[in-house]
Parts: C-alpha cells; sequence; structure tokens
C-alpha cells in the first residue's frame, strides 16, 4: 500500500524547505463563543456574537427550550463587510437549516462542509456576526447558541 501525505503534513515534512502550517490547521488554541438569548413572544434574527477575521470554524451547537407551535430556528450571520472591503449579505442558514423549535432539544450547526464546517472566517476588523433566527411563529424560552472556532 502506498503512503501519501495530507496537504499540510507535505508542508511540514515533505516539503524542501519547509512550509509554515497555518495554526488554524496544525497546533491552533481552539476557542469557544457563547451566547444565550430570552427570546419573548416574537419573531427575530438575534445576533449572539463575533467571530474574528481568519477564524476557522470547528463545530457549534444549538440548545433552546420547546419555543412554540410552528417555530423554526436556524443558524447563520448577519450582514459584514470582507477583509477586502465588499458588503456580504445576510445569510440566515449559513451553519444550520431552518427545522422545528417546538420541542426542548440540542442539535449540531456547522456539522457538514456545506454548513460552515472547516470554513475560514474572511471578514474586516469587526468579523462575522453570528446569528439564529427565530421563525415560523411567535416564540418564547431559552436559545443558546455555542461555537467552537481556532484561529492561533
Amino acid at each position: 500500500m502506498a503512503t501519501v501525505y495530507s496537504v499540510q503534513k507535505t508542508k511540514w515534512d515533505q516539503n524542501r524547505p519547509r512550509e509554515m502550517v497555518s495554526p488554524t490547521e496544525h497546533a491552533g488554541r481552539v476557542r469557544v463563543s457563547y451566547a444565550l438569548y430570552e427570546a419573548a413572544a416574537e419573531q427575530s434574527d438575534i445576533q449572539m456574537f463575533n467571530i474574528p477575521d481568519g477564524a476557522r470554524v470547528l463545530s457549534a451547537e444549538l440548545v433552546h427550550d420547546a419555543l412554540g407551535a410552528s417555530t423554526t430556528l436556524s443558524v447563520g450571520h448577519g450582514a459584514y463587510t470582507d477583509s477586502s472591503g465588499v458588503a456580504v449579505v445576510a445569510d440566515v442558514d449559513e451553519y444550520k437549516a431552518a427545522a422545528a423549535s417546538t420541542a426542548t432539544t440540542t442539535v449540531a450547526a456547522a456539522a457538514t462542509s456545506a454548513l460552515g464546517k472547516n470554513s475560514v472566517v474572511d471578514a474586516n476588523e469587526d468579523g462575522i456576526p453570528v446569528t439564529v433566527s427565530l421563525a415560523g411563529a411567535n416564540g418564547t424560552g431559552t436559545i443558546e447558541l455555542t461555537m467552537l472556532w481556532v484561529l492561533d
């Protein structure tokens, strides 16, 4: 069986001269962002926290109460400016598509590459505003979001 190397392993010890491997790919420090919101009979786009430019999104977890009949939650981002100064429009389901929030549960967000897992933030100095969108019907209860990311 042949031995093959990942892009990062090749940079680290196969190339001559060696290349630097980004801390977001090897030996970086994992950070956590956490936010809690108490919804009160509303539908809204909730700004939870900002993730800085250059951060690699590892995973996220959405925890919520039973928010009411016909309610849904999604995880995305608000409008922001990328590192080259271009405006980026909001995307309410970048990290998790809308799903029923009628029962108390914990669900994964940023769980696949299509939903932002391992994506690298490209934003100006303000970072990317991560949001939770409560829609479908007015909801009441606790919404919590935790996101793991690495930068340095």
